[in-house]
């Protein structure tokens, strides 16, 4: 038996989520879903953000779907939301920044996605909009890749392209091919990591480039002066390499659910991409835990831990070691839940803190607060799921690995 399988994991997982959504259930807001405090406590000046919104909704619909009670109405709520006073009346879509992001919006049809598989009233409307936004506006043909952002009024185009965004466009194609029955979601992600995993990730050690031209010309020097962007980081992020190698399985099981054509190399790239994490990321300035972004010759360039990449590599093990059966695996498994134990999970304040200095104190420096559930609530989630279908529809379906 894997340690993923085991009752005693499994129940500790089961009973972190349930911590989790209890911290989480005080974000709502009239509109929508706000950001918390680190004290799990509404700042006087909240409003709703509608990619706060869309991740929030996204995780109580996860929660709703395994009867975890209380979930319904905050799922309504979030629908309710952005089909109204968060989306555009006058031009469509949804407003992140004073523009339309492709990042928001796959986070708008991802969430739609698992609020439809929950059958909440209003989700199916939610998710033909945020389809038919996604195919007009960001979708191209011509690039088998997303475009990046708009202005609000969609007349102007930002000349570049982020690896960010389609990271998880790809993971909302995968619940959208479930959702929809549709199989071009398929083709669209595998396009999306031929291209910026099997092209520019593999050439480069599995460092994931994240930033392009518009003709996906890497930009390595990009944001150079504000290494530390929450979105956009100069440099290598080790976070999103995991994340990427647990998409590429998730892709690689949906294809072969489908009985598509399935690319070998998909299981190479997973493993190259955790691979380089680990050796270049972890403990990589002398102290135990992930640092955020790496320079191109691999020297921590912020060094705070965020709960999230940690969350990632978590996950990315599990999905790993279910592919493979490998022990090496098993004990990265291991690793790194134990160090989120040790120095992320809040037992005090609940839920778990969002960033640690690189002495592993808890810090606000990027990210202040705890505004963010998707991640850590996804962890405890994925290592208890088959890689394919995706998680709405496999806790649904009550899909349980063997």
């Amino acid at each position: 038996m894997n340690d993923i399988d085991s009752p005693e994991h499994i129940a500790w997982l089961s009973a972190e989520g349930r911590r989790l959504l209890s911290f989480a259930q005080a974000a709502q807001v009239p509109d929508g879903f706000a950001g918390l405090d680190a004290q799990g406590t509404l700042p006087p000046s909240a409003v709703a953000d509608a990619l706060i919104t869309a991740r929030m909704l996204h995780s109580f619909a996860l929660a709703h779907i395994q009867g975890e009670p209380g979930c319904r109405t905050l799922v309504e709520h979030g629908v309710q939301a952005l089909r109204g006073p968060l989306r555009d009346a006058i031009h469509g879509g949804w407003i992140s920044d004073d523009g339309k992001a492709a990042y928001l919006h796959a986070f708008v049809a991802l969430a739609a996605s698992s609020a439809v598989v929950a059958r909440a009233s209003g989700a199916q409307g939610l998710l033909v909009d945020a389809i038919r936004v996604i195919e007009e506006r960001f979708w191209s043909e011509e690039e088998g890749a997303m475009r990046e952002s708009f202005s609000s009024d969609w007349l102007q185009a930002e000349a570049y392209r982020g690896a960010n965004s389609n990271m998880h466009a790809t993971e909302a194609f995968l619940a959208l091919a479930d959702v929809t029955g549709d199989r071009i979601w398929l083709e669209r992600a595998l396009s999306i990591v031929e291209r910026i995993i099997h092209g520019h990730a593999a050439a480069n050690d599995y460092r994931v480039v994240e930033h392009f031209d518009v003709h996906w010309q890497p930009l390595l020097d990009y944001n150079r002066d504000n290494p530390a962007d929450h979105f956009r980081p100069y440099g290598a992020t080790p976070g999103h390499a995991f994340e990427w190698a647990r998409l590429v399985l998730h892709l690689e099981a949906a294809r072969r659910l489908a009985g598509l054509n399935t690319p070998e190399w998909l299981l190479g790239s997973a493993r190259g991409l955790f691979a380089s994490a680990c050796q270049q990321a972890w403990h990589v300035d002398g102290g135990e835990g992930i640092v955020y972004t790496l320079d191109w010759d691999n020297q921590p360039k912020v060094r705070e831990r965020l709960h999230w990449v940690h969350a990632e590599a978590c996950a990315s093990a599990a999905a790993l070691l279910r592919r493979t059966g490998e022990p090496d695996y098993a004990r990265w498994y291991r690793c790194f839940w134990a160090f989120i134990d040790s120095h992320f999970i809040d037992r005090a304040a609940g839920s778990w803190h969002h960033e640690l200095d690189p002495a592993n104190r808890p810090a606000a420096t990027i990210w202040a607060g705890k505004p963010d559930l998707y991640h850590a609530y996804q962890a405890v989630l994925l290592p208890t799921l088959p890689l394919a279908p995706s998680l709405a529809t496999a806790l649904a379906r009550n899909v349980t690995k063997r």
